[in-house]
C-alpha cells in the first residue's frame, strides 16, 4: 500500500484561489447564459444590448437570409427586423455543449425554429438559425419578397 504526501504547497494555493476576490467583469459566461441573455434582449427589441453579446467580427448566420458579417451588419439586420416585426422567443429548449448552445424555440404566432450559437470568451462568434421564413412572412402580413437586411 503506497501513501500519499500531503502537499502543503498545493494545499495553499487551492485555499488562496477559493477566497480570492473576483470581479464581476472578469466571469466568463456560459454559452447557455449567453443565450439566455440574447433571449432577454431580443424580446425586448433591445438592439443595442443584443449586438454586446456579439464578438466584433462574428457572423450571423439566418439560413434563410444571407449572413450578417461582423458587429455592424449584425446590429443593422437587429434593427431592421424589430422595426419590421413584433418578434417573441418563446424558449422551449437550450442545450449546452462545449462552447456551443442550441436554442429550440417557438412564436405566440406558432412559428417555431432552432439557433445554434458558437460562444467563445463570454461573446456569440458565430450563430445560425433555422426557421421557416415563408410562414413568418404571412404571419406578420409583410409582403412575401420582403427582405430586411
Amino acid at each position: 500500500i503506497m501513501k500519499r504526501k500531503w502537499n502543503r504547497t498545493l494545499c495553499k494555493v487551492k485555499l488562496k484561489r477559493k477566497f480570492e476576490v473576483v470581479e464581476v467583469k472578469d466571469i466568463m459566461l456560459r454559452p447557455k447564459e449567453v443565450v439566455c441573455k440574447w433571449v432577454d434582449a431580443f424580446n425586448n427589441h433591445d438592439v443595442e444590448e443584443i449586438t454586446s453579446l456579439y464578438h466584433e467580427d462574428a457572423t450571423n448566420h439566418q439560413v434563410t437570409n444571407e449572413p450578417a458579417v461582423g458587429i455592424e451588419a449584425i446590429r443593422a439586420m437587429f434593427t431592421n427586423e424589430f422595426a419590421a416585426a413584433d418578434m417573441t422567443c418563446i424558449v422551449e429548449h437550450i442545450f449546452e455543449d462545449g462552447q456551443w448552445a442550441i436554442l429550440e424555440w417557438k412564436d405566440p404566432l406558432g412559428l417555431r425554429g432552432c439557433g445554434f450559437f458558437h460562444v467563445v470568451n463570454g461573446k456569440i462568434l458565430f450563430q445560425r438559425g433555422y426557421w421557416d421564413k415563408l410562414s413568418f412572412l404571412k404571419e406578420h402580413n409583410l409582403p412575401i419578397e420582403w427582405n430586411p437586411v
